[in-house]
């Protein structure tokens, strides 16, 4: 029989929808999974998210990765499905759901998605990275000339290598800063073993690891990444980073009908 899906995208970061409250969606099948995902033989997505009933706030977000596998939290994937959850009238503006990281509250204003992330006490600093978990681990690298880096090699690289073999791999980002605020940003993700246009996550990492490292004293900071533009801000108290919020569009692109 055919099943309702809905197609959402922010900055780029695209997901397969699915509203499973009535758990219709066989949540074990990964090969059904991936090949929603599928560029060519499905839908396309970066990843699949389930819009699924909670017994304490208004909804649960089970989130995949392209691979097929139930992955970390998703920041973008978190944004929209908070626009997906308002279109389908779950809340007005306003809402807290369920993520694999706990509770996140998040309130939206037209296309533009607010959501708080988890709060971050760890940051590791080395030589030439940092590596924090912001609900997905991430390694945080600066670069020159970012704009002609090839992030699938060099990201694949690092993911795989010796520094992450013990800890199931790590999504990889490289950074260079624009402005005293602002900084240009791409994301090589695990699960979908490539770049993507946009990771929320990696960009609330970012933001974090920038002003760890002293490059930054804003604490609101603009990241221009493949795909368009987020805003993630914070509050530094002794080290911990406290009230995180990523910020940016979340927009439905279409809906479909597919048989499974």
């Amino acid at each position: 029989m055919p099943h309702t899906f809905y197609k959402y995208q922010g900055t780029g970061n695209d997901f397969v929808l699915i509203d499973n409250r009535k758990q219709l969606f066989p949540k074990n099948n990964t090969k059904l999974v991936a090949h929603l995902c599928d560029r060519r033989f499905g839908v396309g997505a970066d990843g699949l998210i389930l819009l699924e009933h909670s017994d304490t706030v208004d909804f649960k977000m089970v989130y995949y990765n392209a691979d097929g596998n139930e992955s970390t939290m998703c920041g973008n994937g978190g944004r929209c499905l908070v626009s997906f959850a308002h279109y389908l009238s779950v809340f007005k503006t306003e809402t807290t759901f369920e993520a694999v990281d706990g509770l996140h509250f998040a309130k939206i204003e037209g296309d533009i998605v607010s959501l708080q992330m988890i709060d971050v006490s760890v940051v590791e600093k080395f030589e030439e990275y940092t590596f924090l978990d912001t609900g997905s681990p991430h390694h945080v690298e600066l670069v020159s000339d970012i704009k002609h880096l090839d992030v699938k090699a060099k990201g694949s690289a690092i993911r795989y290598s010796d520094l992450y073999k013990d800890k199931g791999g790590s999504n990889i980002n490289f950074v260079e800063q624009i402005s005293d605020d602002s900084f240009v940003m791409r994301t090589y993700e695990r699960g979908v073993e490539d770049e993507t246009l946009s990771c929320g996550t990696g960009a609330t990492a970012v933001a974090i690891a920038m002003f760890d490292k002293g490059l930054t004293k804003s604490n609101t900071i603009n990241l221009k990444v493949e795909g368009g533009f987020l805003t993630v801000s914070f509050k530094n108290t002794n080290d911990n980073f406290e009230d995180v919020f990523l910020k940016g569009p979340a927009k439905q692109v279409f809906k479909g009908e597919m048989i499974w």
